[in-house]
């Protein structure tokens, strides 16, 4: 199925049903459906053409999903840009994907007009919530077009979406997702969460990033509601937000969880019409789980992992929670997935070695990088097919369950030894006076590397040494931390996921 068509066949079995509740605003399928028609018609009015690419430059609003469909019912390409980007990554990308149009909205305005000043391809068709200006379109003025079906003659092998990675080891790269691939990864996790047309799910994520652009196109797949909102900044108005839409589901991210954590005044049960949250970005320590377990009670907990380049691998059925603490659990439906050594072989139960993927949602590879894409799709025994390997260590235990050891470039060498950081976050993150942390190695004459941690404390009274016994008792000696940084916060991605690589390059005094 196209992408497109999720709102089509929504709309014609649940026409006034809520689509999409966002900044004070509600949509029926029919009104998504007729906007994102009479947007896609503009589009092509203005040149856009099946597969070339549009960029989304909006936060979570109403005009980002109509945006998203209407690129697709023109039979283009969409690309979720963040909100927070800047101009001269903006500029890179248009340049990059040699975008055919930009939809924005009147505050992001300046940041497009700065990036288009240094593009070196053709200038984009930009439409911008901002009443016309010089060489930029209204979009209230694009909906007012005719919704003309556009004869595009798509299939579902067209790229749907060419989403970008964060760019932390250097420019970002565009992840090719063709309809099927898109299809495929909705209909799987849509299947394991057990999403029905009655869920009403609530976003604080960034359509830009994967996991919440998701949370929008399996909503729309389904018939269900979503609300979006634009983040989780202040938690007690989303709570109240979830309690008056009767909000069923609930993704969140590790950060988010520990916010949850921190606050005092949460009784047991406080989200009754709750039904389900689910997490990815990182693992959620398990001393987390069981703490949102409390809060929650009767709630579904989906602990999962995944990575942009085929959206979700593996998911933790929430019954198997007590019996394998620290688990992402086993593959996502019509998904494979095995760990690997430096060979290609499958390692034995215990054993640490790369995690490999292969299922009909890994991505195609990335855009007009095939030197990129080389190193992480790969021919395997199927001649015919590609698959991923992620670049994460796991182990699996002796029924197949896995679970995550680091990512290879963060494995930490020190005193001869090998040290995942994540095992040291588990250690420090069970204190109950610690809210976040993360470790990551700084260069050390003697050690090679020597381990340090980046804390936030919920307990202001804790010491440095207070944290190093901690870890003392609980580590073995070449894993415990010689230096812990405390922080108010941790530094994180625009998806709100901790960056180890930003908290490295800030440690004070330490290299």
């Amino acid at each position: 199925m196209r992408v497109e068509q999720f709102v089509v066949a929504s709309a014609r079995a649940h026409g006034a049903k809520t689509a999409l509740v966002a900044g004070g605003r509600r949509l029926t399928y029919a009104e998504l459906d007729d906007l994102s028609s009479r947007l896609a018609a503009a589009l092509a009015a203005n040149g856009v053409r099946r597969d070339d690419r549009v960029l989304v430059f909006m936060d979570n609003c109403v005009e980002a999903a109509v945006s998203i469909f209407a690129v697709l019912k023109a039979g283009a390409t969409f690309s979720p840009i963040n909100a927070s980007t800047k101009a001269d990554k903006l500029s890179y990308i248009i340049d990059d994907s040699e975008a055919a149009a930009v939809l924005t909205q009147a505050r992001l305005l300046p940041v497009v007009t700065q990036a288009l000043d240094a593009i070196t391809v053709p200038r984009p068709f930009v439409a911008s919530t901002e009443p016309p200006s010089g060489r930029v379109a209204a979009f209230e003025d694009c909906l007012k077009a005719e919704p003309v079906p556009v004869a595009h003659r798509g299939i579902d092998i067209d790229l749907a979406m060419l989403i970008y990675t964060s760019g932390s080891t250097g420019r970002p790269k565009g992840v090719m997702m063709t309809h099927r691939n898109v299809d495929a990864a909705a209909e799987s996790i849509t299947t394991y969460l057990r999403n029905t047309p009655d869920d009403i799910i609530l976003n604080v994520l960034p359509l830009a990033f994967d996991y919440g652009l998701y949370q929008l196109l399996m909503a729309m797949r389904l018939g269900a509601t979503l609300v979006l909102e634009k983040s989780f900044a202040f938690p007690q108005a989303i709570f109240e937000r979830i309690r008056a839409e009767k909000v069923t589901g609930f993704p969140l991210v590790p950060t988010m969880a520990a916010m949850i954590l921190q606050m005092r005044d949460l009784a047991p049960g406080f989200l009754p019409s709750l039904r389900y949250i689910s997490n990815t970005a990182a693992a959620l320590p398990p001393v987390h789980i069981a703490r949102l377990r409390e809060l929650l009670p009767g709630v579904r907990i989906y602990s999962m992992y995944g990575l942009t380049e085929c959206k979700r691998c593996t998911y933790l059925p929430p019954e198997e929670l007590d019996r394998r603490p620290g688990s992402v659990g086993i593959a996502i439906p019509n998904t494979e997935a095995f760990v690997v050594d430096d060979e290609g072989r499958v390692v034995p139960p215990g054993v640490a070695g790369e995690l490999v993927i292969r299922g009909p949602h890994v991505m195609q590879g990335y855009w007009r990088n095939e030197a990129a894409t080389a190193r992480i799709l790969r021919t395997g025994p199927s001649l015919w097919e590609k698959r991923l390997h992620t670049g994460d260590l796991f182990h699996t235990d002796e029924d197949g369950f896995l679970y995550f050891v680091g990512r290879k470039d963060d494995i930490i060498k020190t005193r001869g030894e090998k040290v995942a950081p994540k095992e040291v976050e588990t250690v420090l993150h069970a204190h109950p006076g610690i809210a976040e942390a993360v470790v990551t190695g700084v260069p050390d004459p003697i050690l090679g590397h020597a381990i340090a941690a980046v804390v936030v404390l919920s307990d202001l009274t804790l010491s440095e040494r207070d944290i190093i016994r901690h870890c003392a008792t609980r580590l073995e000696d070449f894993m415990v931390p010689k230096f812990v940084e405390f922080r108010t916060e941790l530094p994180k991605t625009d998806s709100g996921k901790v960056s180890r690589r930003l908290a490295a390059e800030t440690l004070g005094g330490m290299e």
